[in-house]
């Protein structure tokens, strides 16, 4: 009779031999090379696909806040100062800047977009909800029932405000193009004028194309520093709502902190007191462009001289 120990042995002899002939066997091809790092944005967020054309219509979720005000302005235009004037009025929020423009939604995955638009969203409304909740937060937490955000940068996106809240209401804060580069000249450490000249003309152009395209009311810094109780109570008509004495004490109220990014930090809006605008200088460098813009809002006719001198 056979020992049984030897079939033990066979099996083994054959199993190594096999692998012997896999490991000597020749490569079949290069192994797939690694799949490249995702694009990565200027903000840092790996780049994600649009929403396909495929699947339901892209419908308008429900807003918590259906009528937000947004105040448009340039940077360095005096928006802190009417921020906290607004912030001061009992059924008024505005907070800091909220910079709702960079908070985005990531569809990590192709039936990620597949999912959301059998619900009838895109990567833009799915924003548009996280910008939404965003402000009822804040307007919840304020206990009061009117919101403002005065992100100066809004300005160049006012057509995806419109979009995402068509019952919006808007502010637009004007100052004289001149004395916005001179602030801005005077902020920066090594200024460029020619970049600064761009970056002024951008806004100035963004806020003109949004004053003609939106429902809203115009405020001059130059008129809010002069006679603040007057253009207080237009911006309060304007919003439904009756004007509050408190707000031409905006220094007996918590703002919260003035830091660099979401607002004017300098000693001048810390002073809690309305203090006369700035004028402008020098208005001969101004680009023609910029020149035609000051001139359409008022201030290089012969009668504005009082936001010249």
């Amino acid at each position: 009779m056979q020992d049984p120990r030897w079939d033990a042995v066979r099996k083994g002899l054959r199993r190594r031999g096999r692998l012997l002939g896999e490991a000597l066997k020749p490569p079949a091809g290069k192994p797939p090379a690694p799949r490249p790092a995702p694009e990565r944005g200027l903000d840092g967020i790996p780049a994600q696909p649009d929403s396909g054309p495929d699947g339901p219509p892209v419908e308008r979720a429900r807003r918590l806040v259906e009528s937000p005000v947004f105040l448009l302005s340039s940077v360095r235009s005096g928006s802190t100062l009417l921020r906290v004037l607004l912030n001061s009025h009992a059924r008024i929020r505005a907070p800091h800047e909220m910079h709702l423009r960079t908070l985005h939604v990531r569809q990590d995955r192709d039936f990620t977009v597949t999912a959301m638009r059998e619900l009838g969203l895109d990567r833009e409304e799915l924003e548009h909800m996280l910008w939404d909740r965003v402000l009822c937060h804040a307007l919840e937490r304020s206990g009061k029932d009117l919101i403002v955000d005065k992100t100066p940068a809004n300005t160049l996106m006012w057509p995806r405000l419109r979009r995402a809240w068509p019952e919006a209401r808007y502010i637009f804060l004007i100052r004289h193009p001149a004395a916005v580069v001179e602030s801005l000249t005077a902020r920066r450490r090594d200024p460029d004028r020619d970049a600064i000249h761009a970056e002024v003309l951008q806004y100035a152009e963004r806020l003109e194309e949004a004053q003609e395209a939106l429902d809203g009311v115009t405020v001059a810094y130059e008129d809010l520093t002069a006679d603040p109780e007057r253009e207080t109570r237009r911006i309060c008509t304007y919003l439904g709502v009756e004007w509050d004495e408190a707000m031409l004490d905006y220094g007996s109220k918590d703002h919260g902190d003035f830091r660099p990014h979401i607002g004017d930090w300098s000693e001048k809006i810390r002073s809690g007191r309305i203090q006369p605008a700035r004028t402008a200088k020098d208005c001969a460098d101004l680009p023609p462009r910029l020149k035609e813009i000051a001139e359409a809002w008022g201030y290089l006719t012969p009668d504005a001289a009082e936001h010249l001198h």
